[in-house]
């Protein structure tokens, strides 16, 4: 299966995505098809042996949309294009509306006003001499605001014509729909009233089409203008990256557009300028801004063979810099398809807007019809069927038919999604998708990983214990020859300890090297096995306990955060301990008070041994009792999901690094990884946080909290709206004309209410 993503021009309401849904969900080959009406945007599963993306693309156009495939090369030139067209659609809008209006206004200026009738006196005169009849200057007036009205029916609204259209040859309708009938209704009379002898001498009702029309579209560009600033945080992130970059190509220095960066180019990054790509420094020494990507404030020296992250901020340094990953391989190109999904996607409360859009506007039209009817038939009970009473309930079947809006309730879930995401991205909470932002808020156990997670994730050798077998400089040789090709923090502490203390580790020291998961590391020596790890390690190779001395060790001089291992032979048993701590994250107690705060329970999950592990979870302010230590990595995600709740009312969240933890992420309701960015973090867990910030796991969850409520605001006011106004505009209370604004407006109110997410605090 192939997964591509489509950008989509002239959605209107929730009835027009549902129709490119069902369309090109059923065509041959196509797995699934997902179109955010917000976000103007659809993404489209398919097996590329039965179909392509320009059957899809012709698909949707057949429809009546405009449809280009979104590249995963060359974005940005994609994006430009497309401002220019969604600009040029802008510009055009705004002129059929300046038209709509003006001729709107003459219309009533004319039909409703002592001021119009002064204005056709002339002409009625040079048609029907000066003596004319009433009848005869009214015909003259309904003839020239019919002729105003034509290119505000027929042109301005000849989008919605274009729109209902499309719907109907798929057997739909949609918001286009309710405004083609309605008005073509609203000009169809008028004209009837026009020329009928039965209505000789009355003034038609011109202004209602071109009111009607005129509303819809402001009503259209505010939404248009709404919907941007909801996907803000996108077209913010993918600023971030330059567009041009210094490239050395036969021998050359040359600017070349970012998106023409292949692998492997050498390019140069002067003071002040945006790293253009991922990459390696080959030369050179600088300071780079990596905030954007790690909440760091302060800049981060970078020297050959460090690496680099594109649009990250270079210092006062030139770095020539050797690119690994460019274009949609790059971190950032990452970041955004990541966000882009999120605020495409669809969470399980859309299908309420899924089900109640399938059967809204035709239900809409038949309550139009039906207050044409109970209109008429309570005129003909009063004995007074005449051209007045049919035209008011015309007027009443009419206002229903336009008042009616479904476009807030297709757009009260995808506008606080892209908002809620978007404000996520700009703090470096990465929501992977709309589900796992509606489960974040249901969250009540959250679940840490210690080591990276909660802590620095960098341990310093903090006390070694000998016996009498070894010196100190014999056991960091031998225990760093083991763990000179493990990436485990312990490993790296020893490691660091004998490059500070000038303790040579001869590179083929160790023969027949074994990982035991959950134990620690063995080797051989000269033919004798040993190992360095941890009591289990010890057990397993010695057959006993620990002796005396380690275990007064372990109380006396490791350090309350100490984690203790051992050099262990198993010819004559344990030679020496070593004792590494691993400071808690200076945010951590804060962020599990803020998690404590929200009513969640915290837990820590951890292999280490009982008493380090709660010495850390009393500093950080998490319970004894909950602390679950000496977990072997393979028991981690078992352990995750006894913590289950089997009604699924109360959600697990497990929070780790994103390298190792991946069965408990993939275990839990909710997998949140800390990674700054790391490749690991950024495939695993349906939230990243960038920042590595313990307090961002609360801030995701009030962020979630947060969007539903907007979501559940919005689809209160979608209803609400639609449950109290179109009784209203049954009996008559509503004209056609304020039906028409209010319907205009109840969109821009749903998206207006969706971007106050902006201003929450997290």
């Amino acid at each position: 299966m192939q997964t591509e993503r489509v950008a989509i021009e002239g959605m209107h309401c929730a009835n027009c995505s549902a129709l490119i849904q069902k369309v090109v969900g059923n065509m041959d080959g196509v797995e699934t098809c997902a179109v955010n009406l917000a976000a103007n945007n659809g993404e489209v599963t398919f097996d590329p042996a039965v179909t392509n993306m320009p059957a899809v693309v012709e698909t949707i156009v057949g429809l009546g949309y405009g449809a280009t495939v979104i590249p995963q090369e060359g974005r940005a030139a994609f994006d430009e294009e497309r401002h220019k067209r969604e600009a040029a659609q802008r510009a055009h809008d705004l002129r059929m509306f300046v038209i709509a209006l003006t001729l709107a206004a003459l219309v009533m200026v004319i039909g409703m006003t002592p001021a119009g009738m002064a204005l056709i006196m002339p002409l009625a005169d040079a048609v029907f001499g000066p003596h004319h009849t009433h009848e005869q200057m009214m015909l003259v007036m309904n003839l020239v605001n019919m002729v105003l009205t034509i290119p505000v029916q027929f042109v301005c609204g000849a989008r919605f014509y274009r729109g209902a259209w499309g719907a109907l040859k798929a057997r739909s309708a949609n918001m286009d729909t309710l405004v083609a009938v309605g008005t073509s209704i609203a000009f169809a009379y008028s004209v009837y009233v026009t020329f009928s002898p039965t209505t000789t001498g009355t003034m038609a009702p011109f202004e209602t089409s071109t009111m009607l029309i005129a509303f819809v579209l402001l009503g259209k560009m505010l939404e248009a203008r709404a919907k941007g600033r909801a996907g803000e945080a996108v077209e913010s992130l993918m600023s971030l990256a330059p567009k041009t970059a210094h490239v050395r190509r036969e021998g050359e220095l040359r600017d070349l557009p970012t998106d023409d960066l292949r692998v492997g180019d050498v390019v140069v990054v002067r003071p002040g300028e945006r790293v253009p790509a991922d990459g390696v420094v080959i030369s050179g020494r600088s300071s780079v801004d990596e905030s954007m990507l790690t909440g760091e404030p302060m800049p981060q020296e970078k020297a050959a063979g460090d690496e680099v992250t594109g649009a990250t901020i270079n210092g006062n340094g030139t770095l020539t810099v050797r690119a690994t990953r460019v274009g949609a391989e790059s971190t950032l190109s990452r970041i955004v398809e990541m966000v882009e999904k999120a605020q495409g996607s669809r969470p399980h409360i859309q299908q309420l807007a899924d089900r109640i859009a399938g059967v809204f506007v035709p239900t809409i039209l038949c309550l139009g019809l039906l207050t044409f009817v109970c209109w008429l038939i309570a005129a003909a009970t009063s004995g007074s069927v005449t051209t007045a009473s049919f035209e008011r309930a015309l007027m009443a079947g009419i206002s229903v038919i336009v008042v009616a809006c479904p476009c807030a309730l297709g757009l009260a879930t995808p506008t606080a999604v892209m908002v809620g995401t978007g404000k996520g991205a700009e703090q470096g909470i990465l929501i992977k998708d709309g589900d796992a932002l509606q489960m974040a808020g249901r969250i009540r156990k959250v679940v840490f990983d210690k080591t990276g997670t909660l802590t620095e994730g960098m341990p310093m050798v903090v006390g070694i214990e000998c016996g009498d077998v070894a010196s100190k400089e014999d056991v960091i040789r031998f225990a760093g020859a083991l763990e000179r090709g493990s990436e485990h923090p312990l490993a790296r502490a020893v490691l660091m300890y004998a490059a500070e203390h000038d303790v040579a580790i001869p590179e083929n020291m160790v023969d027949d090297f074994e990982s035991r998961t959950g134990r620690g590391v063995v080797g051989r020596v000269d033919g004798e096995l040993f190992g360095f790890g941890n009591e289990l390690l010890v057990r397993e190779l010695t057959g006993e306990g620990l002796p005396t001395w380690c275990e007064e060790f372990a109380q006396r001089g490791a350090g309350a955060n100490a984690t203790v291992m051992y050099l262990v032979f198993e010819a004559y048993g344990v030679a020496a301990a070593i004792a590494a701590a691993d400071k808690p994250k200076a945010s951590a107690a804060e962020g599990i008070a803020a998690l404590q705060d929200l009513g969640c329970e915290v837990y820590l999950l951890t292999g280490d041994a009982q008493a380090p592990a709660r010495n850390v979870a009393t500093e950080v302010g998490i319970d004894a009792n909950n602390v679950l230590a000496e977990v072997l990595p393979d028991q981690k995600a078992n352990t995750v999901a006894s913590l289950l709740d089997p009604t699924h009312e109360k959600l697990v969240a497990m929070v780790g690094d994103g390298i190792n933890d991946t069965p408990a992420l993939a275990t839990a309701d909710l997998g949140i990884a800390m990674g700054a960015g790391s490749d690991a973090a950024l495939e695993v867990g349906q939230i990243v946080l960038m920042h590595d910030d313990v307090r961002d796991v609360a801030r995701a969850i009030r962020l979630s909290r947060a969007t539903m409520r907007k979501i559940r605001q919005n689809f209160a006011w979608a209803l609400g709206y639609n449950l109290v106004l179109v009784p209203l505009a049954a009996f008559g209370i509503l004209p056609p004309e304020l039906s028409s604004a209010c319907m205009a407006l109840s969109s821009v109110s749903v998206v207006s209410n969706s971007l106050l997410l902006r201003r929450v605090q997290l």
